[in-house]
């Protein structure tokens, strides 16, 4: 499988902090190379707010305005290593925020869409994106509760927000043996694992979380 090009952004600096923030990464367990090769490949600062630069590489989350959070660097390995992606893999992200994941995604996979309700921040992304030369990733702003049908059938698909219950809509867009991970509940979350298999989930339970809520439009 064709390595990733760690040293892409090389002249955006930051990229001892990088180091150290896939040390912690790999020290808490993840273990999937090309994962831990895309952390170390995006600047991650770059999808932080001016004020917030000092937080990006910390494990913990992080504000980007409009009451949306990025989340903690751990948290979003874990599920792209639970998503076991494949270059040749198209990929949906709800609650896309920022547009980190899908720069990571960007990477990994063929191609990302990413659908995000709130218009400055997919605007934002789109940007940001957009100055790294990432363009196999699409941010559209819309109701992630409805997916993103034209992509569709997806071969992973991953919620960065979390619904109370998970969203039947999206079940329709995943292809056959495909994977989806993602928080659900409202107070007490638990980020969660399926796979689809003959027409039905597989559900695995992966660890507790705290995402903000996937909220619909009015």
């Amino acid at each position: 499988m064709k390595r990733i090009k760690i040293s892409r952004y090389a002249d955006f600096g930051k990229y001892t902090k990088r180091e150290k923030m896939v040390k912690v990464l790999r020290d808490y367990g993840i273990r999937d190379r090309r994962v831990l090769d895309a952390f170390l490949t995006i600047p991650r600062h770059c999808f932080l707010p001016g004020g917030s630069e000092a937080l990006a590489y910390r494990d913990q989350p992080a504000g980007i305005g409009c009451g949306q959070t990025i989340s903690q660097p751990y948290v979003i390995a874990l599920m792209l290593e639970a998503l076991e992606l494949k270059p040749q893999h198209r990929v949906l992200e709800i609650g896309s925020g920022c547009g980190y994941v899908l720069a990571l995604l960007s990477v990994l996979v063929r191609h990302a869409y990413g659908v995000e309700i709130e218009k400055m921040l997919a605007e934002k992304s789109r940007k940001t994106l957009k100055w790294l030369n990432i363009y196999n990733a699409e941010v559209v702003c819309g109701d992630g509760y409805e997916g993103y049908s034209a992509g569709a059938p997806y071969d992973a698909i991953l919620l960065s927000a979390a619904p109370d219950k998970l969203p039947e809509t999206l079940f329709t867009q995943l292809r056959s043996g495909g994977k989806m991970v993602l928080p659900v509940g409202k107070f007490n979350q638990l980020l969660e694992l399926y796979e689809k298999k003959a027409g039905k989930w597989q559900r695995k339970v992966l660890t507790e979380v705290r995402f903000v809520p996937l909220r619909k439009k009015q």
